[in-house]
């Protein structure tokens, strides 16, 4: 992953409430300290997001005009079922076709890296937690999953030697990416509030500055630096990927050049991909 993306591994300040003393009345009473952060364990980044797509030749065409180039894909009965598209050696977007018209388009879940996954899991497991196993998938790394708040699948993975993932490591990265890093994700919750103390509580997620208004925003533990963002579901809104660039001018140059419709703030620009999920380049700092 480029050196010059990973500024924002440093200045995260960790949640820490006291409980303050109030006079009531007569007595003396203590208020209740807040619920406290758990440590870690550490995650290596976001490694994947997964979405439905209603036409994945149209998907893989407009990630393919942002210079994101696909990997490799999988198939059953001569259908593809499963599109790996490369943003960095150690992140992807993965797409998947809408197989019946009941499968619900969008975001479907986020999947972090880890060098030590069993290591997470047992530790979830010791929290309470329900991870499934730790298995090998069919791309050849270790994976597991677990239900999170609202029922939302999170995924955790470890890229292995000999996994189409690690085979491919130099490969497929487009000479015109417009990015060369995810460095956030927007998930729509139903109650935003209460995801962001579970994945505190129960993750040792992190209070992180917002890369733009609106939302709630965490950093993964451990020194990536990355971020998810909780967003107030509303009908009709969607999952966003935020890529950082250290150019924003010249990202905007890329983007009016491939004809495509961007919405310009000082610091970030936005488009949506052909299922409507927005797609934010926002400045990041040269390392």
């Amino acid at each position: 992953m480029p050196s010059s993306l990973r500024w924002f591994g440093s200045g995260f300040l960790s949640l820490l409430v006291a409980a303050l003393p109030v006079v009531c009345s007569s007595a003396l009473v203590a208020q209740a300290p807040a619920a406290a952060p758990v440590q870690g364990p550490d995650l290596a980044g976001i490694a994947h997001a997964a979405i439905r797509v209603g036409d994945l030749d149209r998907s893989r065409d407009f990630y393919g005009k942002l210079g994101f180039e696909e990997a490799f894909a999988m198939s059953r009965d001569g259908k593809t079922t499963q599109s790996f598209v490369k943003v960095n050696d150690l992140q992807f977007i993965e797409l998947y076709p809408q197989a019946r018209p009941t499968d619900t388009i969008g975001f479907m879940h986020v999947c972090f890296e880890s060098s030590a996954i069993e290591a997470i899991n047992q530790t979830y497991a010791a929290r309470g937690l329900a991870p499934i196993p730790v298995r090998k998938a069919a791309a050849g790394n270790l994976l597991f999953t677990m239900s999170g708040p609202e029922k939302q699948n999170i995924e955790y993975t470890q890229y292995m030697p000999g996994s189409k993932h690690t085979n491919d490591r130099g490969s497929h990265l487009g000479a015109k990416r417009v990015s060369e890093q995810i460095v956030a994700m927007g998930i729509e919750m139903q109650n935003p509030a209460a995801a962001r103390q579970y994945y505190i509580e129960k993750l040792g997620f992190a209070p992180a500055a917002a890369l733009e208004p609106g939302g709630i925003w965490l950093a993964l533990p451990g020194p990536s630096g990355q971020r998810i963002e909780f967003i107030q579901h509303k009908p009709g809104s969607a999952f966003v990927f935020y890529f950082g660039v250290v150019d924003i001018h010249r990202a905007a140059q890329q983007l009016k050049a491939l004809k495509i419709t961007v919405e310009k703030r000082p610091s970030t620009l936005s488009i949506h991909d052909p299922d409507g999920n927005r797609i934010v380049f926002v400045k990041v700092k040269k390392g």
